[in-house]
């Protein structure tokens, strides 16, 4: 399998289906900007902004958050239990069905 789908909830709460590339080592914050949602990524995935910051609204099982993601998350707003960066979520198989919502913007 190359491919997996990937639901991402947008600010105005409408669902976005979309197929992400497994080979391509993409993670939720670029998928989400080759699908022209708005999802800034101002430091270009490198857990320094949080402008890709998502909920995860699934019960996909994903790696244990790194330091520098919790640190950015740590000074982020609208920061919930479930809150990731999307820059920090990689495409892989073991994600096929995950669904994200993406967090207010500042």
């Amino acid at each position: 399998m190359n491919e997996i789908n990937v639901t991402v909830i947008d600010r105005e709460g409408v669902s976005h289906e979309l197929v992400a590339p497994t080979d391509m080592s993409m993670n939720i914050m670029e998928v989400c900007k080759a699908y022209d949602l708005p999802v800034k990524g101002e430091c270009g995935g490198m857990a320094m902004c949080a402008t890709c910051q998502c909920y995860l609204e699934s019960d996909t099982e994903l790696p244990e958050q790194s330091d520098d993601e919790l640190d950015m998350l740590d000074q982020a707003f609208f920061v919930e239990d479930n809150s990731r960066l999307g820059c920090q979520i990689q495409i892989t198989e073991d994600i096929n069905g995950i669904v994200v919502r993406l967090a207010p913007e500042e």
